[in-house]
């Protein structure tokens, strides 16, 4: 894989194909660590569930910073109407409940070290209560930095933000084929 990033990067005319797969992700940079260092067996990413129902349309994609606090959009925004319910996309225990500034949001604690954060979300859990996947955990409500008719799902595995998008069902995966070989 490095032989052909750098001969992508070397090649001013490369050809790069993309198909879709329905196979598992492939390990996303962390916010702050470079590529090559996320490292995680894909067999060991986890399936989740879409925590709104419907057509799945990204009003805002993820869009990873530079550095640990440098500027991005640490996670997707989903179209999705105001008073949509919201469900766990997989078990865990609510972890807060609460409003941030000027967004109510909910974070769910789920196993091998992911986080997941839904706002602005209208919520009656309480932290330490348990979810399964697929349960209602509140309604898309209105406030902070998502447009009216949006929800934040953001995910962190092991404090670092991932992109959200690398675990739901039957995203369709982009699969880099070799460049500049015989097929």
């Amino acid at each position: 894989m490095r032989r052909l990033l750098r001969s992508i990067s070397g090649a001013a005319s490369a050809l790069i194909l993309l198909t879709v797969s329905s196979g598992p992700a492939i390990p996303p940079a962390t916010a702050g660590a470079p590529a090559a260092t996320a490292s995680v067996p894909e067999d060991r990413w986890p399936r989740w569930r879409w925590p709104v129902a419907g057509v799945h349309t990204v009003v805002n994609p993820y869009r990873a910073p530079a550095h640990r606090y440098g500027a991005g959009h640490r996670g997707v925004d989903l179209g999705a109407a105001i008073g949509t319910v919201v469900v766990a996309p997989a078990p865990g225990v609510v972890a807060f409940r609460g409003t941030v500034v000027d967004r109510a949001l909910l974070t769910i604690a789920h196993d091998d070290g992911m986080v997941s954060t839904f706002e602005p979300l209208s919520s009656t859990l309480q932290p330490g209560q348990s979810v399964a996947a697929g349960q209602e955990i509140g309604r898309v409500d209105v406030g902070g930095h998502t447009s009216p008719g949006a929800l934040h799902v953001g995910v962190r595995r092991d404090g670092a933000y991932i992109n959200p998008m690398l675990l739901f069902d039957d995203v369709p995966r982009a699969v880099l084929l070799p460049c500049c070989e015989s097929f």
